[in-house]
């Protein structure tokens, strides 16, 4: 299993799920272009010492991400998705696709996508933090798989 975010905005999110995956055991891929530069240091607080446990690729845009996906399942969270994140059945090898903080994914990236799923919020409210909504969304995954570390 893997974590993918498209185009981050924001250096401390990026952070906070650099250190999920190193916590967590699952790499982290990064669709660029990001809204801060990589060596910005709000990521390396964010990750604090964890960021030398986890692996983090860079991909140059959405093609070569999608590419490196085959033979796992692309698997977006969106809150447009009609399936709730409890009613998926996830595989070991899926790659979980988070769209940026501001906008998502746009159309063509989502259509690209494999399978998408929402995780379950009260109407009134718009989406949760992308970290918040990553560990969630992760978690649920490596629980239904075997994923867990143990312990």
């Amino acid at each position: 299993m893997r974590i993918a975010l498209y185009e981050p905005e924001i250096a401390g999110n990026v952070g906070a799920v650099m250190r999920l995956g190193a916590c967590l055991g699952v790499n982290v891929d990064l669709v660029e272009p990001m809204g801060f530069a990589w060596e910005d240091r709000r990521v390396r607080r964010a990750a604090m010492d964890y960021i030398d446990h986890v692996k983090v690729t860079r991909h140059a845009g959405f093609g070569p991400f999608r590419a490196s996906v085959a033979p796992g399942r692309l698997v977006l969270f969106t809150t447009k998705a009609e399936q709730s994140l409890h009613d998926f059945r996830f595989r070991a090898d899926d790659v979980l696709l988070f769209g940026k903080e501001s906008a998502g994914v746009p159309d063509e990236v989502a259509q690209a996508c494999d399978e998408r799923v929402r995780i379950p919020i009260r109407p009134e409210v718009r989406s949760l933090n992308l970290a918040i909504a990553t560990a969630l969304a992760l978690g649920e995954a490596l629980r239904q798989t075997g994923g867990l570390p143990p312990g």
